[in-house]
């Protein structure tokens, strides 16, 4: 008999029915009585003063209901601030004295329809003053460039620099040292559902916000801050939801202004941004200038590393502050490096702003040490397979800023990859312009950087028909969470998953939950909805003891029914047991289960283990490269993860295929292209998101050391599997032509332009 009946076994997701059929309600299906329709005016400036807003000939447009602008709002700035630091608080729902790029919100308004309220931005009138602006990070560094705050002078708003061990003595004892400038450029999410917010006020004063977002609760106490109102009077639901890939971990001004429309007007109001919106006016993935400084002795032992990071965090913070602070975890995270010496740059420029993407700051850096890695093995004359598994983290380890690594499974995942691609033999030996690339990648799995609440919180209640209610604040945006929580409660119970009733992600009736973000899911709101089932299932075997004359220990459950361990004819149905319960004791029967892990906020010299486990892998990607046009097509990409205890492995294999086309994507087509501040190509046509034409053929391997924290043994596998694509990528590239590109993305232009300095075209 299988050790489990429900976990790790692959189900197709237990909302794949109602999404198929279009019976899934997001929230731009919402409707509610009296439901008006919200747009935003934004800015056509990238810098300029507000010096007047005269929005009296739309108020007079029949069908518009209100009207707002900066001075209509509390005038309260908001965003995801790290706890006291009120500095990186910079963003105000509409914008009072100055916009600082182009589709900076200005003013607001609320009609019967959206062609109304479209109508009615357009009668707005509003007198700027033009200012002169900065669009390239280092140029808005230099002195006498244009200023975008009063605070960050040169425009940078944060500096940290992190030192571990001794760095120039790590350098001293290495015998060769690299440095290397790598440039990786912002792409924006391209999630299939746009931002959407639907805003109900009522007339006992309580804000209800339904919201596409991927953390409800976080985003409620920001919404509080910006309408300066109490928690306690804001309920924030999110529905189903199309995508959110970090795009969706922080409120935007569209849901702020949604929710003043609907206090205004007493009536509920729904704004959809536009797909251009969404390409200009929310959160893009951080542009970043890497220079890097590696130390090796010939023998392929790192000794030091130096990293600069010079990140454009566009016109306000955004997560920004986050995002660099990552930078020390990742950079001591993958390899075993002794000496480790960083300073991040945060400068702000005048363009969208930029903020959480899959991945929060990794694959830039991946980008740059993964292809540093082949060229100290290169000159080293090893192969790059035998440089990482020399230097490779190891469970049992601890790194130099304090991470635990508690399980590891890089070596087996770059063992299995060199098995089955025959990397080591292909390498140089393939045919012309073929080549195969290898990077690894290290992901937390969940990263504590706030001191507000880390933790997730579910609650199992058994009812008499047989059926069990999950209620958890988990945010499921599409990764099959829900699927997740239902098999460990389903197992945990010996029930099917059909009998599993889920209510997620309300701030009224389900915990409280950190949300889906920095790949925390299932390991948080997995272990919660763990240990509910826990506790209800320690209850309902107290109740099915005292029917079965046995001890509660001795008992389990499966296939429905509670059974002796080695006697399973004697048993009685789990509905029985059920009924037994709630009638002795009078009372449901209700499991309760919360997970706050024993982990750290770093320190100010950024130290500490910021999560409870760590995940680990690496891709292999085989390319051909036309030398004529200079376009690299990726024939085949092998990836091979260490995700833990696979749950759901088609569900794993769901996530490696869709981070590798986000990967892909952002290693060789996907850019914005802006004159001024203005973006060109705001489409999912000119942005060149891949269709599933263009995907190569992928192989995944999932490697699964079972980790000691992780619900059932399972850690993170949403965002890590995207890392080290891009790098993979770049040195098959090099394998194949010769040449090594250091600028993302891996345009036919650079292809072209690095062959001709090469010495010609191959």
């Amino acid at each position: 008999m299988d050790k489990y009946s429900v976990i790790g076994k692959s189900v197709p997701r237990v909302d794949a029915v109602v999404k198929v059929t279009g019976d899934a309600k997001y929230t731009a299906d919402l409707v509610l009585p009296g439901m008006l329709y919200g747009k935003i005016l934004r800015s056509p400036y990238p810098h300029a003063k507000i010096l007047n807003i005269d929005a009296s000939k739309a108020k007079k447009l029949p069908g518009v209901r209100a009207v707002i602008a900066g001075q209509d709002t509390p005038g309260k700035k908001f965003g995801r601030y790290q706890d006291d630091q009120l500095v990186f608080v910079d963003q105000l729902a509409l914008a009072i004295d100055k916009v600082r790029y182009i589709g900076d919100e200005v003013a607001a308004v609320a009609a019967i329809d959206e062609d109304t309220a479209q109508e009615a931005l357009d009668l707005i009138e509003v007198e700027y003053e033009e200012l002169p602006a900065v669009f390239d990070p280092e140029e808005a560094m230099k002195p006498g460039a244009p200023r975008l705050h009063d605070h960050a002078e040169n425009n940078v708003g944060l500096v940290l620099l992190r030192h571990f061990g001794d760095v120039e003595k790590g350098f001293a004892e290495s015998d060769r040292i690299f440095e290397d400038r790598f440039v990786t450029q912002g792409v924006t999410h391209l999630a299939l559902e746009p931002h959407a917010a639907l805003a109900n006020f009522d007339a006992a004063g309580k804000l209800t916000v339904w919201s596409s977002n991927q953390n409800p609760f976080p985003d409620r106490a920001q919404l509080a801050r910006a309408l300066d109102m109490p928690e306690g009077r804001i309920r924030v639901i999110k529905p189903h939801v199309g995508g959110g890939f970090g795009g969706k971990v922080e409120p935007l001004s569209h849901d702020v202004c949604a929710a003043l429309l609907a206090m205004k007007t007493g009536r509920p109001v729904m704004i959809v941004l536009t797909r251009e919106e969404v390409f200009t006016a929310t959160r893009q993935r951080h542009p970043m200038i890497v220079n890097l400084k590696t130390g090796v002795r010939m023998d392929g032992t790192v000794m030091a590393k130096e990293c600069k990071i010079i990140a454009d965090t566009g016109a306000y913070y955004g997560v920004g502050p986050n995002v660099l602070a990552t930078h020390g975890t990742i950079l001591t995270l993958l390899y075993r490096t002794p000496n480790v010496k960083y300073e991040g740059i945060l400068v702000f420029t005048n363009k969208q702003v930029c903020g959480a993407q899959r991945g929060y700051g990794n694959p830039q850096i991946r980008f740059a040490d993964e292809q540093q890695m082949d060229m100290i093995a290169e000159a080293l004359a090893m192969d790059p397979e035998e440089l990482r598994i020399r230097n490779a983290v190891q469970s049992g380890d601890i790194t130099p800023i304090r991470s635990r690594i508690v399980s590891c499974g890089y070596t087996e995942c770059l063992q299995k990859a060199m098995a089955k691609t025959g990397c080591v033999q292909k390498r140089g030996n393939l045919p012309a312009n073929q080549g195969i690339g290898i990077a690894g990648t290290g992901m937390s799995s969940g990263s504590k950087t706030y001191n507000k609440p880390f933790s997730s919180g579910a609650l199992v209640e058994l009812q008499e028909d047989g059926s069990v209610s999950l209620f958890s604040g988990g945010s499921d945006i599409g990764q099959g969470l829900n699927t997740i929580m239902a098999q460990i409660t389903a197992e945990l119970l010996g029930i099917g998953l059909e009998e599993i009733k889920i209510t997620v992600a309300d701030t009224e009736f389900t915990p409280w939950d950190q949300g889906t973000s920095s790949s925390r899911a299932t390991m948080f709101a997995g272990n919660a909805a763990k240990l509910a089932a826990a506790d209800a299932r320690r209850q309902l075997f107290e109740a099915a003891a005292e029917i079965l004359e046995a001890s509660p220990e001795d008992l389990d459950a499966r296939e429905r029914k509670i059974f002796v361990k080695g006697s399973p004819g004697k048993a009685i149905p789990f509905v029985d047991a059920v009924r037994a319960y709630r009638a002795k004791r009078k009372q449901p029967l209700l499991g309760r289960g919360y997970y706050d892990p024993d982990v750290e906020r770093p320190s100010p010299d950024g130290e500490g283990n910021i999560s409870p486990s760590y995940s680990f892998g690496c891709d292999v990607a085989e390319v051909q490269v036309d030398t004529e046009t200079g376009q690299v097509k990726v024939s085949k990409i092998t990836a091979a993860h260490d995700c833990g205890f696979a749950l759901n492995p088609m569900a794993v294999e769901g996530q490696i295929e869709g981070a590798l086309h986000m990967g892909i994507g952002y290693a060789l087509t996907e850019e914005f292209f802006r004159e001024e501040g203005l973006t060109l190509n705001p489409t999912f046509l000119n942005h060149r998101m891949l269709t599933a034409l263009d995907m190569p053929e992928i192989e995944s391997l999932i490697v699964e050391p079972v980790d000691p924290n992780g619900p059932f043994g399972a850690k993170e596998i949403g965002e890590g599997t995207l890392v080290p694509t891009a790098a993979a990528i770049a040195n098959a590239v090099y394998d194949a032509i010769g040449v090594r590109i250091k600028e993302l993305p891996l345009t036919p232009e650079r292809v072209l332009t690095a062959l001709e300095k090469k010495g010609g075209r191959e």
